[in-house]
């Protein structure tokens, strides 16, 4: 996340800034008249970031929006407040997404309440903040982070399961039983196990991933079956019985020496006592014959 925000950037939020100031780059240390100089970010501790959120909010209220000002004193905002983003961000350390770009749907969420905040409802804006920031950032794990697409309804449970179990468990000293969490969460036994089954859908493990040390068997790619291309005919071979079944017994005899006992066409015609010319014919005609009868069935 770069320390400076660029104006085109926190103005997106809500409006689009006009043309000349797509490229300008609003420096949170140029002075605003009115305002109090503002140290370093850094130096800036929780109270006196609160005081001075609360003095640009007001100055915020009487500056029309899209001009250089409104900017500075936005952008200024948002640097005074990252601290509650990064605080929001730190819950969800253990999940697979980089620490970043967590931090930056967090500030999306913070620009969200910096733009709706409202002073004169006397409410603390960090209060008012941290719900849209984490809200921000769960609908960003919701909406992006799950290996197979899932119902919303099922992303919500997987939550309110997890929860639910992890209560149960250190009151019970014992992992929940599927009973145990419907009670819990006022559901049917079927919802909760629908819901259990939608978590194998949120990470997905690599064919190529090796086993654990206790296990004996390789890993998954070694475990899953061949493609089987013989399976590819049954469904021919299925329709074509019925078909041969109808067939005159000696072109059912020549099918069967020719594609069973794989014998040419004159090694048939010796068998049978006819010419070689003669059973190319007979052959030639049954196949049409089977084509259009597979061809009627479909």
């Amino acid at each position: 996340m770069s320390p400076r925000l660029d104006a085109s950037h926190t103005q997106s939020a809500t409006s689009t800034p006009p043309p000349e100031q797509l490229d300008r780059t609003i420096d949170p240390l140029d002075p605003v008249e009115g305002l109090p100089e503002i140290p370093p970010y850094d130096e800036i501790g929780p109270v006196d970031a609160r005081a001075l959120s609360k003095t640009l909010f007001e100055r915020l209220a009487t500056l029309e929006e899209g001009t250089h000002e409104y900017a500075y004193v936005r952008n200024t905002l948002v640097e005074l407040n990252l601290a509650l983003v990064k605080f929001s961000a730190s819950r969800f350390r253990s999940r697979s997404e980089p620490m970043e770009d967590i931090i930056q749907v967090g500030t999306i969420g913070l620009i969200k309440a910096i733009d709706r905040f409202e002073l004169s409802r006397g409410v603390e804006f960090p209060t008012f903040a941290m719900p849209t920031i984490i809200g921000e950032i769960k609908r960003f794990f919701r909406d992006t982070s799950w290996s197979v697409r899932v119902p919303r309804r099922l992303q919500e449970l997987r939550l309110d399961l997890a929860k639910a179990g992890d209560e149960l468990a250190q009151k019970l000293d014992r992992s929940p039983t599927v009973a145990e969490l419907a009670e819990r969460l006022g559901l049917s036994e079927d919802e909760v196990v629908e819901g259990m089954a939608a978590s194998n859908a949120y990470t997905a493990s690599s064919l190529d991933a090796q086993p654990e040390e206790d296990e004996t068997e390789g890993a998954l790619a070694d475990r899953i079956g061949y493609e089987d291309h013989g399976l590819e005919g049954i469904e021919y071979v299925e329709s074509l019985k019925p078909l041969i079944a109808e067939l005159p017994s000696r072109d059912r005899k020549i099918l069967s020496l020719r594609f069973v006992a794989n014998m040419t066409q004159s090694e048939i015609g010796d068998e049978l006592g006819i010419s070689q010319m003669h059973v190319s014919r007979l052959l030639s005609r049954t196949l049409v014959r089977l084509r259009k009868g597979l061809t009627v069935e479909e």
